[in-house]
């Protein structure tokens, strides 16, 4: 066993899908579609004399998240300013929550690969704007401000998290909550959901923790779980070394596939935090948080739950099934046209996942493939009956990706049709046999793993078309009549 442990915690960085800023009435847009500067105002800017307004929705939707990950919300929060100066940060600090954020105390339990669960708790979530965006072009630096003002929720956890594997089962499934809440599109290609790791190790003689570092801005899941990878393994081999490990702001260095230092951290107090003036305390009602939560949809866990009582699946096809909304949908939509659940999740989370990862799709953009649910669901039902076996369904499968054809079409057209005529087999059955005689006499002299082999040569013969079972049942009675 290792002499060191990880400790690691995550700060998630979500902007919420409201139509107007978090305290002015400058529209949302897509930071990376609408041209630079576009959607600002003279408080967006951060312009002399201007005052800004609470988004209520914005309230509203991150009250929402905070009761989907079992947080408490108190009666009381507040709005406080942490100054910094940056380019991006127009007003030379940013709007955020300090002492009296939104939610508090929750927790998130995540399915790990081993069939474990375990549970990580959240130490709070606060509303924040968010910051322009820089550009950078040809050795200089651009500001896009249509970004600054942009509500945006702070997810913070405990160090509860002691692995890149449990923090990226937390990432996957805290974004899929934003996701099915509709606050959220989880596009982080666009910067909508931002990852930061503080990581530090701890040796099992320690009594403490030791100095962490903080990879900041990770801009996917995948490198969230190689930047933690790496950064433990460079603090452990540090440590040892002697060398040991200072308090700094890591960025992650795709290319290179590695940590690499941006500057030494602040500590909270160089922020200098204090309320802000211009802002009033929020006073929340339990009456304003139970309409809150009356608008929970039904959550990732929840729909697994469902999905393997009302299908009978098990809790991991049930649990990757659930893991994006979009696959979900695709899932529900293809058994509603009649074909098994079991079947359609066995094809989808196996055949239709590997031609995805194939060809680069993200399954959230399943259902922009050329195979709709629908059609999807018209395989599976094919299999179902009988009139296809599986070999022919992944051929199937295969062509419907590639043309957007219906299954049915397919199969007529090239006359896959799965081969149940009990003659037809019979006579290819004794054919194989009597071409392999030499394995049919060391099979009934004990070597059955020979079955399979036997059994190959006669689904050639039937071109792959075969029904399986039919054909076991005939190849096992014509060799046990040899054998009498």
């Amino acid at each position: 066993m290792s002499d060191w442990k990880a400790i690691i915690g995550l700060e998630v960085h979500a902007e919420l899908m409201t139509r107007s800023k978090m305290f002015s009435s400058a529209p949302v847009v897509d930071s990376v579609e609408a041209a630079p500067n576009t959607a600002v105002d003279p408080l967006s800017l951060g312009l002399p004399g201007t005052l800004p307004v609470i988004n209520k929705q914005a309230l509203d939707d991150a009250m929402m998240v905070g009761l989907a990950l079992n947080c408490e919300i108190p009666p009381v929060n507040q709005f406080a300013r942490k100054s910094y100066f940056y380019p991006d940060l127009p007003k030379g600090y940013q709007i955020s929550q300090y002492d009296r954020p939104l939610c508090v105390n929750g927790y998130i339990d995540v399915d790990l690969s081993d069939g474990t669960s375990k549970r990580i708790r959240i130490r709070r979530a606060h509303l924040e704007e968010d910051t322009g965006k820089l550009v950078h072009i040809d050795g200089e630096s651009l500001v896009d401000y249509n970004r600054a003002g942009v509500p945006l929720l702070e997810i913070v956890t405990e160090p509860d998290i002691n692995t890149a594997e449990e923090a990226e089962a937390y990432a996957r499934k805290l974004r899929a909550i934003l996701q099915y809440l509709g606050v959220n599109s989880g596009d982080m290609s666009k910067g909508v959901l931002r990852l930061e790791a503080n990581v530090s190790v701890m040796h099992r003689d320690d009594t403490g923790y030791r100095t962490r570092t903080e990879v900041k801005n990770l801009n996917s899941i995948r490198s969230l779980y190689r930047a933690i990878e790496y950064e433990v393994a460079r603090q452990i081999a540090a440590w040892e070394s002697g060398e040991g490990v200072r308090q700094a702001t890591m960025g992650w260095d795709e290319q290179r596939q590695r940590t690499v230092v941006q500057r030494y951290k602040e500590d909270a107090d160089e922020y200098r935090y204090f309320p802000e003036p211009d802002l009033p305390v929020v006073e929340v009602s339990r009456e304003w948080v139970e309409r809150v939560r009356a608008r929970l949809p039904e959550l990732p866990d929840a729909k697994r739950d469902r999905f393997m009582s009302e299908f009978g699946l098990s809790r991991y096809d049930a649990s990757q099934l659930v893991a994006e909304q979009a696959v979900a949908h695709y899932f529900e939509a293809a058994v509603a046209t009649g074909a098994s659940a079991k079947t359609v999740a066995n094809l989808l989370l196996t055949s239709l996942f590997s031609l995805l990862n194939r060809d680069g799709v993200e399954r959230e953009n399943i259902a922009s493939t050329k195979v709709t649910d629908r059609q999807f669901g018209q395989l599976a039902k094919l299999l179902d009956d009988g009139v296809i076996n599986r070999p022919t369904a992944l051929t199937v499968l295969g062509e419907m990706w590639e043309t957007g054809q219906d299954a049915e079409a397919i199969v007529k057209a090239k006359g896959l049709a799965q081969i149940s005529d009990t003659a037809a087999i019979e006579a290819a059955v004794a054919s194989a046999l009597a071409e392999n005689d030499a394995l049919v006499q060391r099979y009934l002299a004990g070597e059955e793993k020979l079955f399979g082999p036997l059994m190959g040569s006669v689904m050639k013969a039937l071109k792959g078309q075969g029904n399986p079972q039919l054909v076991r049942d005939i190849i096992t009675r014509q060799l046990e009549a040899k054998r009498g």
